[in-house]
């Protein structure tokens, strides 16, 4: 059982860190990828994730509606909805809002002060909120973000952001129970700069 346990966590550090699409993450954002691990690793029984079967749209207080559902807007936009469950069917923004209510205060505030940043970054460049943007515009946000090349002192925060997301989107979405019962090598990311081998056809056009 303990080694079942240990090969799981390897499995979700190695989505999570693809993820990421980084050598390495910050401090603030290892330790809440460190924290889903920690969640994720537990029985299906105990979880208090998106795996729980008594786990609904209860929410966990740290995470405004507003920011709820800015969340859940990028999560979605990293695991869409397609032939396969997106991140809003799994749950995956609650599962977030779970990780943060037991994560240290740096590390919950860096979090909160990133979906802040991509609010106003999509007001200074859309004139709207990231929610209220087109899907081209929060699309094209999201490239900016997710670019290598991207070292824009004034895109630090949103791109430290982005990468911590993205790391908790993929550790909660296959760790929700349609993630599991779903193929583990789709991935159905639009955003990673490391693909994760998905075979789906949808997926492999921008290989």
């Amino acid at each position: 059982m303990a080694s079942r346990g240990i090969d799981r966590r390897k499995a979700l550090r190695a989505l999570g860190m693809a993820g990421a699409g980084a050598a390495s993450l910050p401090l603030w954002s290892r330790s809440l990828l460190d924290l889903a691990e920690a969640h994720a690793a537990v029985s299906p029984q105990t979880f208090r994730g998106p795996m729980a079967d008594s786990f609904q749209d209860a929410r966990q207080g740290v995470l405004t509606q507003t920011q709820f559902e800015t969340v859940e807007v990028l999560t979605e936009l990293i695991i869409p909805q397609t032939d396969t469950a997106g991140a809003r069917t799994a749950r995956v923004t609650a599962f977030i809002d779970t990780i943060l209510s037991d994560a240290e205060a740096n590390a919950r505030d860096q979090f909160v002060n990133g979906i802040g940043w991509i609010d106003q970054r999509s007001m200074e460049l859309f004139g709207s909120s990231f929610v209220g943007a087109a899907v081209d515009q929060q699309t094209a946000l999201l490239t900016i973000l997710s670019a290598r090349e991207n070292t824009t002192p004034a895109d630090a925060v949103g791109v430290e952001f982005f990468q911590a997301l993205k790391s908790l989107t993929v550790t909660g979405y296959y760790t929700s129970r349609i993630g599991m019962l779903q193929e583990l090598d789709d991935d159905g990311s639009n955003y990673f700069d490391e693909k994760l081998g998905c075979q789906h056809p949808e997926h492999k056009s921008g290989n």
